[in-house]
């Protein structure tokens, strides 16, 4: 943030800290989903009481930072990039929260055949998410590598995109009856929403990007 925020110290503390949250989420989301698929429902309600929390605090983060950026007239010719920036990563975040809320609301019933590929699904997800943020954190500190964290970003996208087609194929393949392959189905699409979302915001930023750098 150095690059683009010299004059306020404050500001890069607090986008740093909505990024944190953000990845803070990723791991609770994961822990959660462990969580429900050892059928632990009191460290599930915890994780996912965590992720709500930081959902919270990242709005009223980004929500500030963002009237700072006004009030203060700051970064004028790059303002709009960087709001662009916070409230797309922001989705990702809305993402986490709601996959996890679809377990917490709908109790999907989960075969353990197939708690090993929800797991890795989740992975690879959050996976997407973690270089997501380090691609923004590097759009202000470190705008030559960029790129580098976008290409991960993109590989866990793909990644996910295969688990969840072989858990898909995997759970239409099973005895179970078809209202629950549908109900799994969803489930399966609500996790990789959130690397869909992440891979979405990670074009975004290759663009403003180039725009920095022209």
């Amino acid at each position: 943030m150095a690059i683009l925020l010299k004059t306020s110290k404050m500001i890069e503390m607090q986008i740093d800290d909505f990024l944190n949250f953000i990845s803070e989420a990723g791991i609770f989301f994961k822990r959660g989903l462990e969580n429900y698929l050892k059928d632990n429902s009191a460290e599930f309600e915890k994780r996912l009481l965590a992720v709500s929390e930081h959902e919270r605090k990242a709005d009223e983060l980004r929500l500030n930072i963002e009237k700072q950026l006004y009030i203060h007239t700051l970064i004028p010719e790059s303002r709009g990039d960087v709001l662009a920036i916070l409230e797309n990563t922001d989705r990702v975040m809305d993402d986490i929260k709601e996959a996890l809320q679809v377990f917490a609301i709908e109790h999907p019933a989960i075969s353990e055949e197939f708690d090993a590929l929800f797991l890795e699904l989740a992975d690879s997800s959050i996976e997407s998410v973690e270089s997501l943020i380090r691609s923004v954190r590097a759009f202000f500190k470190d705008i030559a590598s960029v790129n580098d964290h976008i290409h991960k970003v993109k590989f866990y996208e793909r990644e996910a995109d295969k688990i969840a087609m072989s858990l898909k194929n995997e759970i239409f393949k099973s005895d179970i009856n078809l209202s629950q392959k549908i109900h799994l189905r969803f489930c399966v699409q609500q996790i990789e929403r959130i690397s869909d979302s992440a891979e979405d915001m990670s074009e975004r930023l290759a663009i403003y990007t180039i725009k920095r750098q022209i």
